[in-house]
């Protein structure tokens, strides 16, 4: 059997489960009113049967009862009968012949109530009451006919038309509310179906308040800010990019023309070089982009433990070069991260201070602020503070650097910093009382040394 389709709206699922509970809620609540109803004009009626076949039992015992018997109305159904079930005195609305009931009480329980349904008519409520012990003692018999909320099933069609109609005002109040509460969500989902990758710009409306739809459209609108960043950046990334790999491309073209169009004037051996050479620093540059690109998409290799001291003066010494690095790397200060991309930072720092130092590069390793901080410093024309954050930006290569390594791609910095990042650390550029200091600042492992 195939399932049943659901509402297509949010708005129609919550009236349907309102008005499926209100119904439950009120089927229970008028049954048991219609149960309750029913049992308390019952019980009146054998009461007030009791009372009237109580009043006349002394009397029928002393033999005084008149004929025809007074009616004391609504019970005006009564009848004295012999243990031969013969009618000795009845009202006027009782039968004269035909007992009410053939019901006779037992000796131990004198008082016996019964409905009583003939064949034709309507039923009766009647009390019995045995007038003694003895075997051949009458009964006296007070009857009310079943009153018109019991004999028919008027109150039943009450109830069901109050279910009904309570259940369509519960409904109708579900369906007002629930399309109230969410027409901030229509709102906010018009506006996003307007909003394209070429026009990030648009904002969801925020309601008033501080509810959970408050919250939803002030996410979004956070959300939509930090991807129209993104989209820029990227715009700027490619355009940048495009701007960056040009240069060498057109260079390397010219170069091949040349040697093609004037073989007699271009050294074939010093064309190749000049080429392979261009065709190095392309191919840096695309290493440095898809390292960029892998750091972007935030799946690193599993974070091993790692002692950063050690980590720093092994990678020093890995590095010879003809200006010489003072180290202050205690043992000790461990850290969680990729290996490779820390020591892709260390080389990149390394390398950019041999690059511009005099005479001279310092390192050292220490703890900072519930971290480690690795300082490297050199001795040569600094950063302007104007430019302590651009030369992190991508592609971003200041004069000096320019004329100290022509062949640059101006990545390294930035896939630095991209690297700090993503092991929740940071990278900067501070003050020094002489070159540029460089700052890798990155968290214990469990907040100090020795855990």
């Amino acid at each position: 059997m195939p399932p049943l389709a659901r509402p297509g709206s949010v708005r129609a699922r919550c009236t349907l489960i309102a008005a499926l509970f209100a119904m439950c809620v009120l089927v229970v609540l008028g049954a048991t009113v219609d149960l309750a109803i029913r049992w308390r004009v019952q019980s009146d009626a054998f009461r007030q049967a009791e009372r009237v076949a109580s009043q006349w039992s002394p009397i029928a015992r002393d033999g005084y009862v008149p004929h025809p018997i007074p009616a004391n109305p609504p019970v005006d159904l009564i009848q004295v009968v012999d243990a031969r079930h013969r009618v000795v005195k009845s009202s006027r609305e009782a039968s004269a012949t035909v007992p009410l009931s053939t019901l006779r009480p037992p000796p131990d329980a004198r008082f016996q109530p019964r409905t009583e349904c003939p064949p034709h008519g309507r039923c009766i409520l009647l009390q019995a009451i045995r007038l003694s012990p003895a075997p051949d003692a009458s009964v006296v018999y007070a009857g009310i006919p079943e009153p018109d909320l019991l004999a028919t099933h008027d109150l039943e069609y009450a109830v069901a038309a109050g279910t009904a109609v309570f259940t369509g005002i519960a409904a109708w109040t579900a369906w007002v509310l629930v399309g109230r509460a969410l027409r901030p969500v229509e709102a906010i989902r018009a506006r996003i179906s307007q909003i394209t990758v070429s026009d990030l710009s648009l904002r969801v409306p925020v309601p008033r308040g501080n509810d959970e739809i408050t919250r939803l459209a002030a996410t979004a609108n956070h959300t939509l800010s930090q991807l129209e960043g993104a989209v820029e950046q990227l715009r700027q990334f490619a355009s940048t990019t495009s701007h960056e790999l040009r240069t060498p491309i057109a260079g390397l073209r010219t170069q091949l023309e040349e040697a093609l169009l004037y073989p007699g004037d271009v050294d074939p051996r010093e064309a190749l070089r000049s080429a392979l050479a261009t065709a190095g620093r392309l191919e840096a540059i695309v290493d440095d982009l898809l390292l960029l690109a892998r750091l972007r998409a935030a799946d690193p290799s599993p974070p091993e433990r790692i002692d950063l001291g050690e980590l720093v003066a092994a990678e020093v010494n890995a590095q010879p070069g003809s200006v010489p690095v003072r180290v202050h790397a205690p043992r000790g200060l461990e850290i969680r991260g990729s290996r490779m991309q820390l020591v892709r930072v260390l080389a990149n720092l390394l390398a950019n201070a041999r690059r511009h130092a005099e005479s001279a590069v310092e390192v050292s390793v220490g703890p900072a602020d519930d971290g480690v901080a690795v300082t490297v410093t050199d001795d040569g024309p600094g950063i302007p503070p104007a430019h302590r954050e651009r030369v992190f930006e991508r592609f971003v290569r200041l004069d000096d650097g320019r004329r100290r390594d022509p062949g640059g791609s101006g990545l390294g910095l930035a896939i630095s910093r991209d690297i700090a990042h993503s092991h929740h650390g940071t990278l900067t550029a501070e003050d020094s009382p002489r070159g540029a200091r460089f700052v890798l600042w990155l968290p214990l492992v469990s907040g100090g040394p020795g855990h």
